[in-house]
């Protein structure tokens, strides 16, 4: 798990991979919408490809020419999800074309700390479960940003509804590992 200052003094998010930087911009983009909001799928894209066989759009996102020369994904937002519709029953319809490089999907849920976890009755449904963790007192809101690479390759960043800010955002490649699988099954 690395915390780390993610935004540089302009604001810009600062980043070693293409995957990280993609991540932290959906988290960002994420963060503008506020909190309580329905879960987000992107499409990742290569920008050099998007700009190349569709300047157009690559025009109208804004993409700036002068970063041409490096690899870059291109976040782009995909329909809303069906409301009603349990996430891992619908990230099991999806199938991408080969434009799509990776996948990202942003949502907000409440977790525990691990020392909460002796604390949970046993033989609870999901319903049950998520009820009994809506009223610990220890529980934390989450928006969660996970996205994936066809080549396997994975990114996470995790922001605390009482840290909502750029600079207090965790990442890292292991920290939702199911939700990272249940996206690298879209591409199977």
């Amino acid at each position: 798990m690395l915390c780390m200052s993610n935004v540089s003094p302009s604001g810009t998010p600062m980043a070693a991979s293409p995957l990280t930087r993609a991540v932290l911009e959906i988290d960002e983009y994420a963060s503008t919408l506020g909190w309580d909001q329905p879960a987000r799928l992107f499409a990742l894209v290569d920008t050099a490809r998007l700009r190349k066989q569709e300047p157009r759009l690559a025009g109208q996102l804004g993409l700036d020419q002068d970063d041409a020369g490096k690899a870059q994904l291109t976040p782009v937002e995909q329909d809303e999800l069906p409301p009603g519709t349990p996430l891992d029953k619908f990230l099991g319809t999806i199938a991408w074309p080969d434009a799509v490089v990776g996948c990202a999907l942003t949502v907000e849920r409440l977790m525990l700390p691990p020392s909460a976890e002796a604390a949970v009755p046993s033989g609870m449904n999901d319903k049950q479960l998520a009820k009994w963790v809506a009223g610990h007192p220890e529980r934390q809101e989450v928006r969660l940003t996970v996205a994936v690479l066809r080549d396997g390759s994975r990114e996470s960043a995790v922001r605390l509804r009482e840290k909502d800010s750029a600079s207090e955002v965790l990442t890292g490649a292991g920290l939702v590992p199911g939700l990272a699988e249940a996206l690298s099954a879209t591409f199977a």
